[in-house]
């Protein structure tokens, strides 16, 4: 069965938190729907490059182009090409199947070693994960999925509302913990993010809850004194346990293309980014940038979003993924 979105034990659905119809079924068939349609697709429609002529340079050029178009980018993407010329050089990629076989190990190659789902460590308590990014890319809405996936793995959890700018900010993030059930620390608006963040670790350590989530504001990459900013809660959170924050969670909206890779590279940067979770992948005819990040950056995939219910929320699984970028040159091939 195909499992894109790993799910925790099954619990009982919250009203209006009910996972759409179909499970992980799905999930994963509007996802490969969605990156298997279009211009973008990688491998549609290549079959009809074959008749009557062996696999080579001229098609391996429309597949470069693919993946560049599918926002792969241009170093993946050389790293990909080498590996199929080699391939073809050595006669083993006789036909499309073997070609789309190939092309698919390749990709997996790349994102094998960034699927790594975030776990949690007892040793910290709490567990901070520190959760950034720009404004739009579903920041607050994964917090509150997490939140929920975190609960339902036993762990306590305590949310802090650290966007103290955005309008109704603070009201959404306590709408999701009231949804969860999940206690959240907040102050006026235009308070302090450092000072609710420290409030929010030190309530947290005082109820032996197991993993303190912190909301950030949204913020552009090149907006300097916002990135200052964070790096001030930092420091905050740093004097009460010099470990924290255990993880630094930096959410991309995966419709951005390479403007995401260009966030991931700035944040990382500024925070050493140590985990990422990808939203949107429903909202994109390409999928590829997950290519692009993974092999310039090579920054864990925590999480993936496909959609906005709780259940289009979980860990990044790479063999599905790979199937939905891939898979639909089968159906192409005469």
């Amino acid at each position: 069965m195909f499992d894109f979105l790993k799910k925790p034990p099954p619990v009982p659905p919250a009203p209006g938190n009910a996972p759409p119809a179909g499970g992980a079924r799905g999930l994963f068939g509007r996802l490969r729907a969605k990156l298997g349609a279009g211009a973008a697709s990688l491998t549609r429609n290549l079959g009809e490059w074959l008749p009557g002529r062996q696999i080579d340079a001229e098609l391996l050029d429309e597949l470069e182009t693919r993946l560049l178009t599918a926002d792969v980018g241009l170093p993946a993407t050389e790293r990909i090409l080498e590996d199929l010329r080699r391939r073809v050089a050595r006669r083993e990629l006789a036909d499309l199947e073997a070609l789309v076989a190939a092309l698919k190990r390749s990709i997996t190659d790349i994102l094998a070693p960034v699927a790594r789902p975030l776990a949690i460590d007892r040793a910290h308590r709490p567990f901070v994960i520190l959760v950034v990014g720009v404004n739009g890319s579903g920041k607050t809405t994964s917090i509150g999925k997490l939140a929920k996936r975190l609960g339902d793995g036993g762990f306590g959890v305590l949310l802090a509302a650290g966007d103290t700018f955005r309008a109704a900010a603070v009201e959404q993030l306590e709408a999701w913990g009231a949804r969860n059930g999940v206690p959240v620390i907040a102050q006026a608006a235009g308070a302090d993010p450092a000072a609710v963040i420290f409030d929010a670790f030190s309530a947290a350590r005082a109820r032996g809850l197991d993993v303190l989530i912190a909301d950030t504001a949204g913020r552009l990459q090149n907006q300097t004194h916002l990135m200052d900013e964070l790096k001030k809660v930092r420091r905050v959170l740093a004097r009460q346990d010099a470990t924290a924050p255990h993880e630094v969670l930096l959410v991309l909206d995966a419709s951005q293309g390479q403007n995401a890779l260009a966030q991931a590279r700035v944040f990382h940067q500024a925070l050493g980014v140590t985990g990422l979770v990808l939203t949107k992948l429903d909202g994109t005819a390409k999928g590829g940038i997950v290519i692009a990040i993974a092999a310039e950056l090579g920054i864990p995939v925590r999480y993936v979003g496909v959609g906005e219910a709780i259940g289009d929320f979980g860990e990044f699984d790479v063999a599905d993924f790979v199937d939905a970028l891939v898979a639909p040159a089968a159906a192409a091939a005469p």
